[in-house]
């Protein structure tokens, strides 16, 4: 069995030789969803007299749930998100929220092979988030819908026969990640607060190395959040 050290520092690694092509294309697709949320976000007080926005942010707890035989144990980690939040109500009722948020994503995994090995993942990403939102009463809030990430840096903490901390090369992830979100919030005013969920359903390693390690993981997390309106509820 290949020892999870010798896994560690290959995925830390920076290649030779990179795929161009496909940093290329990563590339566009971050310029793209980045100004398409900017434009969201620009043109809510124009699209309609019932718009709000905001900010937001509160506590998110991920795992990546790892899929692999010599996993002995899996934690989730504690991380952060906070951001902009924007909602057009088209009815009373029934609305649309869009947000540009930084997300705080990762796992703790143990490694129990001929070298057992501690890793904490931590990835970090900028998320747009494109929900519904059903309002049946003035304090409730159901949303749903998908997001769409960008993974903007990763790194590892590890311990066992290896000590320390260091980048990941993102080349061997994804580096958009996109899934679905459902959550429900009250209203207090110009404040709310809520619980949300969200699925992956982007695989996270997309080379050999890094599937050695990850498998078929995908993001999976749950958010606490508080949000606070600057505009008319």
């Amino acid at each position: 069995m290949k020892s999870e050290s010798m896994k560690i520092q290959i995925l830390c690694a920076s290649e030779a030789n990179p795929c161009n092509e496909r940093s290329a294309s990563q590339g566009l697709a971050q310029n793209a969803v980045m100004v398409l949320a900017i434009l969201i976000l620009l043109a809510l007080p124009g699209y309609s007299q019932q718009t709000s926005g905001g900010i937001k942010g509160g506590l998110t707890l991920s795992n990546l749930y790892i899929d692999k035989q010599d996993i002995d144990d899996e934690n989730a980690r504690f991380g952060f998100h906070g951001g902009l939040f924007g909602q057009i109500m088209v009815l009373e009722t029934f609305g649309f929220q869009p947000e540009l948020l930084f997300t705080t994503k990762g796992s703790e995994a143990v490694y129990d092979g001929f070298i057992s090995q501690t890793v904490q993942f931590n990835l970090n990403y900028i998320e747009l988030p494109m929900l519904a939102v059903f309002r049946p009463l003035e304090i409730l809030e159901f949303h749903a819908g998908p997001y769409v990430g960008l993974l903007m840096s990763s790194n590892i903490k590890y311990s066992g026969a290896i000590e320390g901390e260091t980048e990941l090369n993102r080349d061997n992830f994804n580096t958009v990640d996109y899934g679905l979100s459902a959550g429900v919030a009250l209203n207090f005013g110009q404040i709310s607060a809520g619980l949300r969920y969200n699925m992956g359903l982007q695989k996270l390693a997309d080379s050999n190395v890094a599937d050695l390690l990850l498998g078929d993981s995908k993001n999976s997390y749950g958010q606490i959040f508080v949000a606070v309106r600057l505009g008319n509820p």
